[in-house]
């Protein structure tokens, strides 16, 4: 399982990493998309639409099953990425390379409340 230490973690498998103009761009972690399978199907939520932490806001289907991707902070969605979308396997082939969306945070210091890589392995290997 790949967990690169410069991002940060939800509970609920998804990565963050911080951009330098504020906002945070999101994905699904290697573990996520190794559980899932084969992806073929993505639905990923509207630019600006605002989330709430927790609010499940984007789909990711494999040949196995669907899942919800859920925002683990709160914030206004400004960029999603639909190549992604346009070929679902971008995600297999590499999770972190292959972001979701954009999120404009609504509280700056969100993220830093978020897992680091050893903290979220921790968690992986107890679930």
């Amino acid at each position: 399982m790949n967990v690169p230490t410069d991002l940060k973690y939800a509970d609920s498998h998804e990565w963050m990493r911080a951009e330098s103009d504020g906002t945070v761009t999101i994905g699904i972690t290697d573990h996520a998309q190794e559980a899932l399978g084969d992806l073929v199907f993505i639905e990923l939520p509207a630019v600006g639409r605002v989330l709430k932490a927790g609010e499940a806001c984007a789909i990711v289907e494999s040949v196995k099953a669907a899942s919800d991707v859920y925002a683990p902070m709160s914030g206004e969605v400004v960029a999603v990425n639909d190549a992604a979308s346009s070929a679902p396997e971008s995600l297999n082939e590499d999770a972190y390379a292959a972001w979701l969306f954009r999120l404009r945070p609504a509280d700056p210091g969100a993220l830093a409340t978020m897992l680091d890589a050893a903290a979220y392995e921790k968690f992986v290997g107890e679930a």
